[in-house]
């Protein structure tokens, strides 16, 4: 591919400081050589700004049309950015690398061929789309799927998985199948191209020949602490240099680039490139197979396009105001300068704490204390996910049963399915029998129209869809919606509750903390899966930084990692906001205790008796503004 760049590729004046013919720096050709390999089939980059990855993905796009004559796709992290991109690169590349024009003649027509979303060609296509639907991971099969950011990616498409895996998936079958990921890093343990980086069998830094001593060098930024790296004199950027780990010997970037010509690709095992043959190489210089993944690091003072008195100015700037308690502008220089992970304030909740202090009441019976039933319900596409919890005096929780219910959701009658669990009453401890009070559906997903169906003809069901823009109530605005009912619109066919998701997990993550039963305590039951704990756990919550504020923002611990189980909860707590339970007075929680789990029982009456018991001759009152149901106790009183 670097071969095929210098002879073809050229740097457009949308998108180049400098309209003109490619040349390639001494550490871009063995990127560009890994990226068309035939035989590597997963390339992750770990980069800085200022490297020219953007340029190399575009040659490696060209090449893979122009001279393998295979199929691309390339993903943004957004719709928006996609076509910024085919704008600004995709469409500019076709217009001025000539030998383009022979694979693609509409380049420059207005033709169904030549579209912001697909370029379609002589036999080949370069298809171009956001990552944020999961329309866009479907019915398209390609050579190389490239992913550009991966770390402004969501997490989740959609609730089908990780777009790292969905991507990947559109090369399955394909005879050289490529998958192409580049990205500046964010927050470390929650980045994407990290865990590629970590994930790659072959991990690879680019070394030079240090001038003083001929001992094989990374460049490294080192640090206050370290002997190595880069180290200047009184805070004065203009007396930068860098310091060899091998021989503490001093070089200016000036001295680099008379040795970067010498440079190599080295794996962290000794491999290396040799991009003079094109081949791979062991420590002592025999040829190797070349690995089937490979990850490269590369950060910006590698490259020319920027000086290293520039990085320090930048660097003590940032450090500056970093004392004052403004790291944001720091982030951004470990980010873009130095492509590497942010190390954030992390919030998290132990799951191995939670599972050690489970107790031993079965699932599917409320435990004593457990007075109200609520559910969350997610919907996946082969299931229904439902947690049911308990709420007791002070909202006390109870986690009572965990379903999965194997149904497919695209077709109306498999929500009898959740129907018949939902409806069918929960023994209690006491020997009573409870039924759910309530339960939020999720309409988010790809059931949405099913969700507002099923949702509409219960009265008990409350369709809902998260808002997790900070500082929204749990139980926030509601609205009518549309929905299509066997042929026809139906105007306000459903009410829809948005739910303020941060808020609700904040809330979760408290109670969590709560060391001893009692109001807000949360209990498990020991006959819980690990993978309870596991998804109730899934997300922390870190500290974002920005000029004008700062704000912790809930981010899953890593890329496909499930929470349906903490989507649930949230559900759940939705569920009690709409039943008022934070309002009820000691007598009511009195009134209701009574009413579920009575002092004296009759030991030789049937345990299996529901109580709700409407009196004989006795009208209820008036229902209350919130639209709550009175219920009997059977002892004259309403509840």
């Amino acid at each position: 591919m670097s071969q095929w760049a210098d002879k073809h590729f050229y740097l457009s004046a949308e998108s180049s400081y400098v309209e003109q013919k490619w040349k390639a720096y001494p550490f871009q050709r063995g990127m560009l050589d890994m990226m068309g390999h035939d035989a590597i089939e997963d390339f992750d980059c770990m980069k800085s700004a200022r490297v020219g990855y953007t340029k190399m993905l575009m040659a490696a796009v060209g090449y893979f049309a122009q001279h393998k004559r295979r199929n691309s796709v390339i993903y943004q992290p957004t719709d928006g950015d996609s076509d910024d991109f085919c704008k600004d690169e995709v469409e500019p590349m076709l217009r001025d690398v000539k030998i383009m024009r022979d694979v693609f003649p509409n380049y420059l027509r207005r033709h169904k061929d030549n579209t912001l979303q697909k370029k379609k060609g002589l036999g080949v296509a370069i298809h171009l789309k956001g990552g944020t639907a999961a329309k866009n991971y479907r019915r398209i099969s390609v050579d190389a799927s490239i992913m550009d950011e991966v770390d402004a990616f969501v997490q989740d498409v959609e609730k089908e998985g990780s777009p790292k895996i969905l991507a990947g998936k559109r090369t399955e079958g394909a005879t050289f199948p490529k998958r192409i990921r580049g990205s500046t890093p964010k927050i470390k343990n929650f980045s994407m191209i990290e865990a590629g980086w970590e994930e790659a069998e072959k991990r690879f830094k680019f070394y030079i020949p240090c001038p003083h001593c001929g001992e094989m060098i990374a460049l490294q930024w080192g640090g206050k602490d370290k002997s190595y790296g880069f180290k200047w004199i009184d805070n004065d950027p203009e007396t930068v240099a860098h310091c060899c780990d091998k021989c503490a010997g001093l070089f200016t970037q000036s001295d680099y680039l008379q040795v970067w010509d010498l440079g190599r690709w080295i794996a962290q095992d000794g491999t290396w490139y040799d991009d003079k043959n094109g081949v791979f190489r062991d420590s002592v210089g025999i040829e190797v197979p070349a690995p089937l993944s490979v990850a490269v690091h590369v950060w910006t003072a590698y490259s020319p396009q920027t000086t290293w008195v520039k990085i320090v100015r930048e660097f003590i700037a940032a450090n500056e105001k970093a004392k004052s308690g403004n790291d944001s502008e720091l982030k951004s220089f470990v980010n873009t300068t130095l492509g590497e992970t942010w190390e954030a304030e992390v919030e998290q909740t132990d799951e191995s704490e939670l599972k050690r202090r489970a107790e031993d009441y079965p699932l599917g019976v409320v435990p004593m204390g457990g007075l109200i039933l609520g559910a969350g319900v997610d919907v996946q596409s082969n299931r229904f996910e439902v947690v049911t919890y308990a709420f007791g005096i002070g909202e006390e929780m109870w986690a009572v049963d965990y379903k999965k219910i194997d149904a497919n959701p695209a077709v109306q009658s498999e929500w009898n399915k959740l129907a018949d669990y939902l409806d069918k009453p929960i023994k209690h401890a006491s020997g009573s029998m409870l039924k759910i009070e309530a339960e939020a559906v999720d309409t988010g997903g790809h059931f949405t129209h099913q969700a507002y169906i099923f949702s509409r003809h219960r009265k008990k069901t409350y369709a809902i869809k998260g808002d997790s823009q900070p500082g929204k109530p749990i139980k926030a605005r509601r609205s009518w919606v549309d929905i299509n009912h066997n042929g026809r619109t139906l105007k306000k066919g459903c009410k829809l509750w948005m739910v303020g998701t941060d808020t609700a997990k904040d809330l979760i993550f408290g109670r969590l903390g709560v060391p001893t039963p009692g109001p807000g305590y949360i209990h498990f039951s020991k006959q819980l899966p690990d993978e309870f704990y596991q998804q109730l756990v899934a997300e922390v919550r870190i500290m974002v930084r920005s000029n004008a504020s700062e704000q912790y923002k809930w981010v899953k611990k890593k890329a496909g990692i499930r929470n349906e189980v903490l989507d649930c909860t949230v559900y759940a707590l939705f569920i009690a906001e709409v039943l008022e339970l934070r309002t009820y007075s000691k007598k009511r929680w009195e009134q209701l205790e009574l009413a579920v789990q009575p002092l004296i029982q009759d030991l030789f009456s049937k345990p299996e008796v529901e109580k709700e018991v409407i009196p004989e001759k006795q009208t209820p009152p008036a229902k209350q503004a919130s639209g709550q149901d009175w219920i009997g106790t059977g002892t004259g009183d309403w509840i």
